[in-house]
């Protein structure tokens, strides 16, 4: 019992110390800002712009039975596949480009072989 009063002193000392620390470490903490987009939307508004820009190009009856594939990342469109003219890829450019979400547009079409 006489080193009841000694134990009461050590616990008050290391609480004084710890008290503070546990204060200082918590302040530190980093807090992330939150994105304007997380990677899940992204995919999601890569999907919806890739099925905007595909039902775009079905509805022009000059591109609607060309093989071309599209792939969307981060509103960025690339068209790719054959088509028969110059004019034909101009005009799948310029579809693509009307389309809302699509940032920029990124061709690798190419003239068919005759």
């Amino acid at each position: 019992m006489r080193n009841a009063p000694y134990i009461k002193i050590r616990l008050l000392i290391v609480a004084a110390f710890a008290l503070p620390a546990l204060v200082f470490i918590n302040g530190c903490k980093s807090t992330s800002t939150p994105s304007v987009t997380t990677p899940g939307e992204t995919a999601t508004d890569d999907a919806a712009v890739a099925a905007r820009v595909k039902q775009a190009l079905g509805a022009d009856p000059g591109l609607r039975s060309l093989p071309m594939s599209v792939a969307t990342y981060r509103g960025v469109v690339q068209l790719s596949g054959y088509v028969d003219s110059e004019a034909q890829i101009q005009k799948a450019l310029a579809v693509t480009r009307g389309v809302p979400g699509v940032q920029s547009v990124s061709s690798e079409l190419h003239l068919r072989p005759q």
